[in-house]
């Protein structure tokens, strides 16, 4: 089996037809009442220890429910590091448990640094834990990212690069002109497609991704143009707004080359779709599923 990343998400698009990522963002307060009033009736050590049990039967219930619907998870670390040592030791369970039941896994960690704190980020989530690609901070330049690419370029992990981020707010940096002409996120568009030159695979797709927001349907489509053979990890689905329709400039002319993530308005579909919540979460994604698929231009 290839352990180039793009290669392996690419078949996996066309394995499962799918472009959902599902984004593991527990937050507490939005779990099904039967499930919090069910750990809330339990004795435990501490509030913590709760929270981590409640996440553990939520998560481990839909990793079995959505992989017919989803290519990847994409765990955000910080629901996890607020719960100090049990919660990172969830989200290494929830890393191996997701890889063995098929899916991709994004560590979404946004990290980045100087390059011998870059090396510690880059061991602990692609090879101590186990994920198969990360997403990362380009602020420090190629030497802060190198880490993450080298283990692309040797071991076939993938990376994401933010790009244009979906928040509103990511106009104040990343829209910004610079003396060239071009703006911020264009900039760092450009500085991707060098990096990404080096892990092209059989798919024609390189092992360095760019994070590019739904939210942003223009430039969306104007990085797409920009950036053949880089694929796109695309938020801001659902919950932030966007739908189908906003992600398709995302796609390249063969409908692939990008994957869409949802976090809340999967993991909580209970709060508008009727039946138990695990049922309500895939019914959420299979209606996503397909309508990224149409969006993509295929049948």
């Amino acid at each position: 089996m290839t352990t180039h990343f793009a290669d392996r998400l690419l078949a996996a698009i066309e394995t499962k037809r799918s472009h959902v990522v599902v984004g593991l963002d527990p937050d507490y307060s939005l779990l099904p009442p039967s499930l919090r009033e069910k750990h809330e009736a339990l004795d435990y050590h501490d509030d913590t220890q709760r929270r981590v049990e409640a996440y553990r039967e939520f998560l481990f219930r839909l990793l079995i429910d959505l992989k017919a619907e989803a290519v990847a998870v994409k765990p955000q670390l910080a629901y996890y590091e607020v719960l100090g040592a049990p919660g990172f030791g969830l989200y290494q369970e929830l890393v191996e448990t997701a890889r063995s039941l098929g899916y991709l896994v994004i560590a979404d960690a946004k990290r980045g640094d100087i390059g011998s704190t870059a090396e510690a980020y880059a061991a602990a989530h692609l090879e101590v834990v186990g994920a198969d690609a990360i997403t990362v901070n380009p602020w420090f330049g190629a030497d802060g990212l190198e880490p993450f690419l080298r283990r692309a370029r040797e071991a076939g992990k993938g990376v994401f690069v933010l790009v244009k981020t979906s928040n509103p707010g990511s106009a104040d940096l990343q829209d910004q002109e610079l003396s060239t002409g071009e703006t911020v996120y264009e900039r760092v568009a450009d500085l991707l497609a060098g990096w990404a030159a080096g892990g092209v695979g059989a798919s024609g797709y390189s092992n360095v991704g760019a994070v590019v927001g739904a939210t942003h349907p223009v430039q969306a489509a104007k990085l797409r143009l920009a950036l053949p053979g880089v694929p796109f990890l695309v938020p801001g689905y659902g919950a932030q707004g966007a739908g189908a329709t906003d992600v398709a400039g995302a796609f390249d002319r063969a409908g692939t080359g990008a994957i869409v993530n949802s976090s809340r308005a999967v993991l909580y579909a209970y709060r508008t779709r009727p039946g138990h919540w695990a049922e309500a979460a895939r019914a959420e994604a299979a209606a996503m599923r397909v309508a990224l698929w149409k969006a993509a231009g295929r049948t």
